[in-house]
């Protein structure tokens, strides 16, 4: 059995569509099992501001289809059982087997038993409506076709209150197929082809998907081909504001692209395809704003620079795509796309420097919680401005990944420039963040320091560049059971701090990213049996569920109930550290 038919083995039934949408590479359409088993429904992963300007609507939008029902030639309902795969869902009934693949990105094939008369019912809600103190707004959303390549038997499309229920029923013979397509355009033709065509072709795409994805250790395959499922299936197409093909942190809770997640998506990329890596930084450096900001977050609709809550500013996202792309050269050098993005990446550097340094002291601030991307960490309970030491570590790292850019296009001049800048922003933290008698460094609100102690308070360990009596310090903090180093690591706040919070977002559960940060700061500074205990036990708390979340309970490694599923760095995360993993694994066998 080849690589790729081990991984389609492995998956089988692995996703759970009660739980998570069967969707594939680049489509909008999200297709999963209803709660009472013997239906499906299909939402949109689309934001649709245009109809609903509330960028978060889309998390409460009922579904395009509803109550999608397999039914007999008598349009009785047919209980089914569900067996999953990447490429298709096979839903076996009392007449026999249908199934569901994806056509095209924009057309579900729904196969039907053959030689019997059966098909599909469903409830379809193509407009959105509401009432308000003048009237009411009618407006549509999103088109759609149905057809066969058998013959109908029952074609019956019925108004009913809140949009249609519509009925079909085909003499199936053998390679029948209902499709249906949803478009924003009016041009809705296609052909249905038949189910097995739909069905290999499918396969075929994931099968190569999955051959290109270097081994890894068995320990890690089960969880390691989930998670390149997951890199797949939160892909979308190029559409509206959304330049290239690029990767939604969930298809499910993140409806768009957010910058530092996409550069953290590139990184496990890069071991597939790595212009679809490049792709990523490409999709957010388009949306560059002329002062040389970078935006929070973009969508179809629409680009996120500024937010209104918890108070209103300006919104970004921690500047790690110069890191990322020396990342993504070391893998497959690309001088031409290093010097594509340098001057960008330049700009969006002294868009900090600039805009961000009110005192105008040599450190950075965060002038809205959310560009932090540690949303309602205790951090910022204070207000804002925060000067903070993870933001001024990533600055360092940026600038010491804009000096081997600069010394890689041949601008030796501008690279030691960077190395300067960065040891200095180094030195600043020293002089005015360093809390000699905690041994962390201190973010500042007003020149005072905050009373809270997170692993962000470490941070300055990943510059590389301390006095060894600080880095030790730092090293003594993160591995005291007490604080960090506990069963399930790093926690977003110290486990004895009394902000400590396992259960709330960035107020203390654990969060992979940033435990690769640290991997990586580890091995920076020599710590290489540090670095690979926390490796193994990041990978750990992610093997230890069947699905891969946003973030995990701090004192027992389960995702709370708000933490997102099917998460996309989290995937990119577990696929990176399992292949050094891997590497070093073999490396201590030989």
């Amino acid at each position: 059995m080849n690589q790729s038919e081990t991984y389609l083995s492995l998956l089988r039934n692995h996703i759970d569509i009660k739980k998570v949408p069967f969707s594939d590479r680049g489509s909008r359409f999200l297709v999963q099992q209803s709660a009472d088993s013997h239906s499906l429904f299909v939402k949109l992963a689309e934001r649709l501001t245009d109809i609903n300007p509330d960028i978060e609507a889309y998390l409460k939008r009922p579904p395009f289809i509803s109550n999608l029902f397999l039914i007999d030639e008598n349009g009785d309902e047919l209980p089914f059982t569900v067996t999953t795969y990447p490429h298709v869902i096979y839903l076996t009934t009392h007449i026999g087997q249908f199934a569901l693949t994806f056509q095209d990105d924009k057309t579900l094939a729904i196969g039907l038993p053959a030689h019997c008369r059966a098909g599909i019912r469903f409830h379809l809600q193509p407009q959105f409506w509401e009432k308000n103190g003048q009237g009411g707004v009618f407006k549509s959303i999103r088109n759609l076709a149905y057809a066969s390549n058998g013959e109908s038997v029952i074609n019956d499309i019925a108004p009913i209150e809140g949009g249609y229920t519509v009925t079909q029923i085909v003499a199936a013979e053998a390679d029948c197929a209902i499709t249906i397509t949803i478009r924003s355009s009016a041009d809705l033709e296609h052909i249905t082809q038949p189910f097995s065509h739909s069905c290999a072709a499918a396969e075929v795409r994931w099968r190569s998907w999955f051959a290109a994805m270097p081994p890894v250790d068995e320990p890690y395959r089960q969880t390691y081909a989930y998670a390149w499922w997951i890199m797949a299936n939160n892909l979308i197409g190029p559409q509206g504001n959304i330049a290239y093909e690029a990767m939604m942190p969930s298809k499910i809770s993140y409806v768009g692209l957010w910058l530092w997640d996409s550069a953290i998506h590139a990184l496990a990329f890069r071991h597939v395809d790595p212009e679809l890596a490049r792709n990523q930084i490409r999709a957010m450096l388009t949306h560059q704003l002329a002062d040389g900001m970078l935006p929070d977050a973009i969508y179809d609709e629409g680009v996120v620079s500024t937010m209104g809550h918890p108070i209103y500013a300006e919104v970004t996202k921690p500047p790690i795509l110069a890191w990322t792309a020396m990342k993504l050269h070391e893998t497959d050098p690309d001088l031409a796309f290093l010097e594509e993005i340098y001057i960008p990446l330049v700009r969006w550097n002294s868009w900090w420097f600039a805009l961000n340094d009110d005192d105008v002291d040599g450190l950075v601030q965060y002038n809205h919680p959310y560009s932090s991307g540690l949303d309602d960490n205790p951090l910022w309970d204070y207000g804002m401005p925060v000067e903070s030491p993870d933001l001024n570590t990533y600055l360092c790292v940026q600038m010491g990944s804009l000096a081997m850019i600069a010394e890689l296009l041949g601008l030796d001049s501008e690279a030691a420039m960077w190395r300067r800048r960065a040891a200095a922003i180094v030195k600043r933290m020293i002089s005015d963040m360093w809390d000699e008698e905690a041994g962390i460094f201190r973010a500042l609100k007003d020149e005072e320091p905050l009373p809270v102690v997170t692993p962000f308070n470490l941070y300055p360990l990943w510059t590389g560049q301390l006095p060894d009596e600080i880095r030790n310090r730092l090293l003594e903090q993160l591995t005291d059971p007490e604080q960090f180093w506990g069963e399930f690591l790093l926690p977003s706040v110290a486990y004895n701090d009394p902000k400590f919070d396992p259960k709330t977002m960035w107020r203390g559960p654990v969060w992979v990213n940033i435990n690769y940060f640290f991997v990586e700061a580890l091995e920076q500074v020599g710590e290489t049996a540090l670095a690979q205990h926390l490796r193994t036990r990041t990978l750990d708390i992610i093997m230890q569920q069947r699905s891969i979340y946003e973030y995990y309970h701090a004192e027992t490694g389960v995702p709370p109930a708000t933490a997102a599923d099917i998460f996309g760095w989290t995937a990119a995360v577990f696929i990176d550290l399992a292949l050094q993993a891997s590497r070093v694994e073999i490396g201590e066998n030989t």
